[in-house]
């Protein structure tokens, strides 16, 4: 395991959003509902992939994973890191939560071509083989069902 993600991020959105809840039936009422503890797991989410922008190799990785041909892959990584960073701050914000988890879905789509390629092309990522393809499309379809959970569970 990559030592800057200390804990894969399938495992981190599953485990920080049932200790939300958690502390949602024992006493914080603003974590009482599943959908409040999604927000909190999806953002913690969000906030550590944008975190690994900050980070010199992940960073470079990142660069690495855009696909061949795309424009300026350090300003792609950037502004995608920006986006998660933005969109994690939403979620956080209950008023906001159901338009950043939209936004955070689209922009999930809209990297997985990256994805995929970088799978494909075999990119490695801290100096490891790249995540099988199903695996990835498999987290990615996770992330998209906890972000639809977002907008769609009842308050």
């Amino acid at each position: 395991m990559d030592p800057v993600i200390p804990v894969p991020l399938p495992v981190l959105l599953i485990a920080v959003t049932a200790l939300a809840r958690l502390l949602g039936l024992l006493a914080v009422p603003s974590f009482d509902s599943w959908r409040d503890a999604a927000r909190v797991g999806v953002a913690a989410v969000y906030l550590l992939a944008a975190s690994g922008r900050l980070i010199p190799h992940v960073r470079a990785d990142l660069v690495r994973m855009v696909p061949p041909g795309l424009p300026r892959p350090d300003l792609l990584v950037a502004g995608t890191g920006v986006l998660e960073l933005a969109g994690a701050i939403g979620l956080l914000v209950p008023t906001t939560a159901s338009a950043a988890a939209v936004c955070l879905g689209l922009l999930t789509l809209a990297m997985t071509p990256a994805n995929i390629s970088a799978a494909r092309r075999g990119v490695l990522f801290g100096g490891k083989p790249p995540t099988p393809l199903g695996r990835r499309l498999a987290e990615q379809a996770l992330y998209l069902a906890a972000l639809s959970a977002v907008v769609w569970l009842p308050f």
